[in-house]
């Protein structure tokens, strides 16, 4: 298993590498090369930086999942793709993505966006609180052990 993270926004990347460390799961991070930086670098992490293009790191990502994989964006549509592949995909506000809830998701972000066109103002996301901090911790935590006890054939 390795943990891909859709990084350039993402407000949970020190959450998933501490989280990783304990468990010894390597951690994948893709951004954009706009997002370049000379940090010291983390055992066990790999930056992979991609073009400035808008899915570009969405499609670094699904190029290098593998099945069991677990991936964490905010991205509906990499989430799908990631479904699609049998990757395990989570969104930083602590829920999971699952093949019953993802065809909600993107008709929803379906809808806003022809609104947007239409030119109504839609609500953009909620800010990202220490509750949703927790709620990620845990379900990430959660996933883990799940996928980790289904190899070892304890589930």
């Amino acid at each position: 298993m390795k943990i891909y993270v859709d990084a350039d926004a993402s407000p949970v990347k020190d959450i998933v590498i501490s989280i990783a460390k304990e468990y010894q799961i390597p951690v994948i991070l893709v951004k954009s090369i706009s997002h370049f930086s000379h940090d010291e670098k983390v055992d066990g992490v790999e930056t992979i930086y991609v073009d400035t293009g808008a899915d570009a790191a969405d499609y670094r990502i699904m190029q290098l999942a593998e099945k069991s994989d677990l991936i964490i964006t905010q991205d509906y549509g990499l989430a799908s793709l990631g479904l699609g592949k049998g990757c395990l995909v989570l969104h930083h506000k602590g829920f999971a993505y699952t093949n019953e809830n993802i065809d909600q998701l993107l008709q929803t972000r379906h809808l806003s966006a022809k609104a947007r066109r239409s030119g109504q103002k839609t609500k953009g996301p909620k800010p990202f609180t220490d509750e949703d901090r927790k709620k990620f911790k845990g379900l990430l935590e959660y996933t883990i052990q799940k996928n980790l006890n289904r190899r070892e054939g304890k589930e």
